[in-house]
């Protein structure tokens, strides 16, 4: 029985392992491929760029993975974002925030103890180091994607509601700009921007395509997607129980909240699209 039961394990082992996509479809293992009406798989990888948030400017040096599963409405050729099996659709990359805690927070301008003795201990022990995780704020299915514009370099190509995540032992885990209620919107394009003032208009671009087996497997390099028109809401939950005496000394620091026109985001990226019969296809 034993024997039996070794051979049955590995036998879905197997089953399992050849339940994967493979060769160049491998990148959309998450892809909810299986769900009726999702006719095209999407995988973006964000290498560089940065987001300017009020006055801080982070630059993207760790990659951003965008992840999913489209389906389209055959008469109004409208798309819908399906977020990806494992749920990380947007992938948390932390990136180092420049100047790091020093240029966030002054512990002097803290007056209660309780709050400025630990802000003190932090930089004393030289653990100043902040991180910046873009997160999804909403579910996978408010994500915004129109093929069109991001081929035509015009209209919104990608919308994300986001929020943004610092992270320090000061500040601690919950320290977000934006939330579920109060998102960030990134309107992201190929074309030229409109934004409000003192923002200029800047320009995407769509990059270069590739295609294979009767474009069944699309790849677009050097992809640049922009937006210099969102805003930004205060900084939440910054210091823990003191988020009260914290989040107003960051939302100082930082501008917040930021009107729109004073913002900015640059994405540069790869991104593959594939249809969903042709990776069910390489499973096999």
């Amino acid at each position: 029985m034993a024997a039996v039961a070794l051979l049955a394990a590995l036998a879905f082992a197997a089953t399992a392992a050849a339940k994967a996509p493979s060769g160049k479809y491998s990148v959309f293992g998450q892809c909810p491929r299986f769900t009726p009406g999702v006719t095209r798989c999407l995988y973006s990888e964000t290498t560089s760029g940065e987001v300017k948030i009020g006055k801080q400017t982070v630059p993207i040096t760790n990659p951003i993975v965008l992840q999913g599963g489209t389906t389209r409405n055959e008469e109004t050729e409208a798309e819908t974002f399906v977020g990806a099996l494992n749920g990380e659709t947007l992938s948390k990359s932390p990136q180092n925030v420049p100047g790091g805690l020093l240029d966030i927070v002054n512990c002097q301008e803290f007056s209660n103890p309780l709050v400025k003795i630990p802000c003190e201990l932090v930089f004393e022990n030289g653990l100043t180091g902040v991180k910046a995780t873009t997160e999804l704020a909403r579910p996978a299915s408010e994500i915004g994607i129109n093929t069109n514009n991001l081929v035509n370099e015009e209209g919104v190509a990608l919308s994300l509601p986001v929020k943004v995540k610092l992270e320090n032992p000061f500040l601690g885990g919950e320290c977000y700009i934006g939330s579920s209620s109060k998102p960030i919107i990134l309107n992201l394009t190929t074309g030229t921007t409109k934004p409000p003032p003192p923002n200029k208009p800047i320009k995407g671009k769509s990059g270069f395509f590739s295609t294979e087996e009767e474009a069944n497997f699309i790849e677009i390099t050097e992809n640049t997607l922009v937006d210099n028109s969102f805003s930004a809401p205060e900084a939440t939950g910054c210091g823990g129980i003191f988020s009260g005496l914290v989040d107003p000394v960051v939302d100082s620091k930082l501008g917040l909240p930021s009107a729109a026109g004073n913002n900015t985001a640059i994405e540069n990226n790869l991104i593959k699209l594939a249809t969903a019969e042709a990776v069910v296809n390489s499973e096999k």
